[in-house]
């Protein structure tokens, strides 16, 4: 069917659905699914060997040049810390040029870690540093779709803004065995 879109029409392709017509149809439409999921995996299966052979090969021409990277890297901090004091002005900038590049000395975002973090909580709350405790407060779904008549007395309470959705979905799932591992 043609659309008009801003004075001109614009074709789509026909669409071709095969509509089956009684149940033995139906049974061979799903084993025709089947075989076209099974040959999809295939493609896919023979596409990731592809990918990782390909991968692998380079990796290993490449594997040369990153110990050579690694190697020239260490040296350059070696000597760069050795003379970090004339590099960087006594101190006064954390970079130094060179001819063909520059070094830097960056510190990271500071980072907080937790071992143990219900004792460290509790600890935390007990000695009245509970300003360095974080309380989240959200909507319990669960609760609510735990409850059958949960959406109707929330409206009732006047709260708006949750609803419970459900939806139906057609789900065709070829039946299919596996092989069974031999070892």
């Amino acid at each position: 069917m043609a659309k008009a879109v801003s004075g001109k029409k614009v074709k789509a392709p026909a669409q071709v659905i095969s509509v089956p017509q009684n149940k033995d149809a139906v049974a061979l439409a799903i084993h025709e699914i089947g075989n076209a999921q099974r040959e999809r995996t295939r493609i896919e299966a023979a596409m990731n060997d592809e990918i990782a052979a390909v991968k692998a090969r380079f990796e290993e021409l490449a594997q040369p040049w990153k110990e050579k990277i690694q190697s020239l890297r260490e040296g350059v901090q070696i000597f760069c810390e050795a003379n970090r004091e004339s590099l960087t002005q006594g101190g006064k900038v954390k970079f130094a040029s060179f001819t063909t590049g520059e070094v830097k000395w960056r510190f990271t975002p500071p980072g907080v870690s937790v071992k143990q973090a219900l004792m460290t909580m509790e600890l935390l709350a007990r000695k009245g540093f509970s300003r360095f405790l974080r309380t989240k407060v959200e909507v319990n779904k669960e609760a609510i779709l735990a409850e059958t008549d949960a959406a109707k007395l929330l409206a009732e309470a006047g709260i708006a803004g949750i609803t419970i959705t459900q939806r139906e979905e057609f789900v065709i799932e070829p039946f299919e065995t596996k092989l069974e591992e031999v070892a």
